[in-house]
């Protein structure tokens, strides 16, 4: 028993450590800022996923005492239940704890929790909570990526987060080849060993109509023939929210992409601005570009069950794990869907609401979060994840 607890503890220190790798390179004012509403300053990522072993797992330990009490409100993120909260889009105005202060907050939790692991104290119900605790900070570590990249792309310098970095350098596969889709009734949801998130499931039947999904993604190039062709102007490709979204927001292009003095296009990159790469799959859209770029080319974004029927039939030639690709499944419950009763419950099915799913998993994506099962979700209007276009069409 001591021995899996003990590979327990490296796990948590490992995971917990990636974190702080991920916000090393940036100075104290990188961390603090809060470059959009939908984003959220570095240092308050660091904060609340510490909170949240703090919350869940600590708090409630006889001989455990809070590092700040007072902490409580400021790293809270939607948790209701759990007592008041800053509100998301003033994250960035609460300069103080200081980043210094954060990262102690950080070894005090760590130390804390590490020694409850040692000692047995945590019972088989918060060893489940511990694996939630670890898999949501693997979650946040990606949305740093995405928050970090949107804060350095709007600064006037446009400097790199570092030189050599490429996880946002995103290939494109085989954009010639295409995988069909049998019609018929198939199951999707988790199922096997391992960790799972309870939207994942149960697993149920879905029926599927016959197509094709493209094995690989749209490329930049292909994207450019859209824009060249007037898709951001032609009203009759766009849904009616997408299209006043795009009018109200003056969006011609794509995220971190720039039209120079002599006509060619650039984009940001954490590695810094460069050239367009025409080959590169396409990616900073929205779920409404996305659909919208569909629609002109005569292609369709995949359903849920038609995208996991290809990824665990034809895993050899379908690969995924570049970017998240949109899908044209609202995020909602799947069938015999039951959310957890405790204060976990408020993670995933209180947003099953204005949302859309994406699928498969990006280059920022922990690995162990890569499954055929795995649905993340969005507003159609966002565009700084890192997310791209698989197309499907239809064959009947």
């Amino acid at each position: 028993m001591k021995r899996s607890f003990d590979a327990l503890s490296e796990r948590y220190l490992s995971i917990r450590g990636e974190s702080r790798q991920i916000a090393e390179p940036l100075s104290p004012e990188d961390r603090v800022v809060q470059a959009a509403p939908f984003a959220s300053p570095v240092s308050w990522h660091l904060g609340h996923t510490t909170w949240f072993f703090e919350q869940f797992l600590l708090n409630d330990l006889s001989d455990y005492r809070p590092f700040n009490r007072a902490w409580d409100r400021l790293f809270n993120s939607y948790y209701e239940s759990l007592g008041e909260r800053v509100a998301r889009d003033r994250r960035g105005l609460q300069t103080r704890p200081g980043a210094e202060q954060i990262l102690e907050y950080r070894n005090y939790v760590d130390e804390a929790l590490v020694k409850s692991l040692e000692r047995g104290d945590l019972e088989a119900q918060k060893i489940d909570l511990l694996e939630l605790g670890l898999q949501h900070e693997q979650q946040h570590q990606e949305l740093m990526w995405y928050d970090l990249k949107y804060l350095l792309s709007g600064q006037v310098l446009e400097e790199a987060y570092s030189t050599t970095c490429d996880i946002d350098r995103f290939e494109s596969g085989s954009p010639a080849q295409w995988t069909s889709v049998d019609e018929g009734v198939f199951e999707i949801g988790f199922e096997g060993e391992g960790f799972a998130y309870d939207n994942e499931g149960p697993r149920h039947r879905r029926y599927v109509h016959p197509g094709q999904l493209r094995q690989g993604l749209i490329t930049n190039a292909e994207y450019l023939a859209f824009i060249e062709a007037g898709g951001y102007r032609d009203p009759m490709l766009w849904h009616s929210e997408a299209w006043a979204w795009k009018n109200a927001q003056a969006i011609e292009h794509p995220l971190y992409w720039r039209r120079e003095a002599d006509t060619s296009w650039s984009e940001y990159r954490l590695s810094g601005r460069e050239a367009l790469d025409p080959r590169a799959a396409l990616s900073g859209i929205s779920w409404f570009e996305a659909a919208a770029f569909c629609r002109w080319a005569d292609w369709h974004l995949p359903d849920e069950a038609q995208w996991e029927t290809v990824a665990r039939s034809d895993a050899r030639s379908f690969e995924f794990g570049q970017l998240w690709e949109f899908s044209a499944s609202a995020y909602t419950a799947y069938p015999g869907y039951s959310a957890r009763k405790d204060a976990a419950g408020e993670y995933n099915g209180k947003f099953m609401v204005n949302q859309m799913v994406l699928r498969g998993s990006s280059r920022a994506t922990p690995k162990n979060h890569s499954r055929p099962s795995y649905r993340n979700f969005f507003s159609p209007d966002m565009r700084w994840m890192f997310a791209g276009i698989r197309p499907f069409r239809y064959t009947f």
